[in-house]
């Protein structure tokens, strides 16, 4: 990320927004780095989203020069982690079985979605479409004005199979809501229509699988 540009970070994992500081509320940050507690004693703590390819001694001389990081010891330092995935557009069908042996269906991060929510989320699925089929029973498909809809929707045919890479859910993956009054093409507003059509749509299906 950091080599596309010197603003990339503070817009993501060094993103600022919603944050103020107690001891000096009229200054807002340039951006923020995120310390997770990593032992029950509050002696080791994780910095979030700083997997990197730096060299060791380079890391550590970077984060040190962060305010407070300054006489840090740093227990475990950075890497890239490898993320294994397969090109479901071309291998999957729509109930993510393998389209070469629909004996088998593939859940989870290595559909090419990302995150822990996703990832648990396409295995509940693939669950209760494995459940539904071993039944006799066919589900209707996930509406894709859904989260989880719109995710399988993704990974199983909506994405390019040449461009195909690891997914968040995100609105961007959503189907435009029809209708929007002018008034209603606020940012806030935008979301909550999507999020309001999905939870009727969700609902609706739960019903009937």
């Amino acid at each position: 990320m950091a080599e596309r540009g010197r603003e990339t970070l503070r817009h993501g994992p060094m993103k600022p927004v919603g944050l103020t500081n107690a001891h000096d509320p009229g200054v807002k940050p340039y951006a923020v780095v995120q310390l997770r507690r990593d032992n029950a004693l509050g002696t080791l703590f994780n910095i979030v989203g700083f997997q990197t390819k730096m060299k060791y001694g380079s890391q550590t001389e970077v984060l040190r020069m962060i305010p407070g990081l300054e006489a840090a010891s740093f227990a475990r330092l950075g890497g890239i982690h490898r993320n294994t995935f397969m090109n479901s557009p071309t291998l999957l069908d729509a109930e993510m079985r393998l389209r070469s042996r629909p004996n088998i269906r593939f859940a989870g991060q290595v559909t090419g979605v990302e995150g822990y929510v996703e990832s648990a989320a396409m295995g509940l699925l693939a669950g209760r479409l494995a459940v539904a089929e071993i039944a006799g029973r066919t589900l209707p498909p996930v509406p894709p004005t859904t989260a989880m809809g719109a995710l399988v929707h993704h990974i199983t045919g909506g994405a390019e199979a040449k461009t195909f890479q690891p997914m968040n859910v995100n609105f961007g993956l959503f189907p435009p809501v029809d209708g929007l009054r002018a008034g209603r093409r606020g940012r806030r507003d935008r979301y909550k229509a999507y999020t309001d059509r999905a939870k009727e749509d969700w609902t609706g299906w739960l019903a009937n699988a």
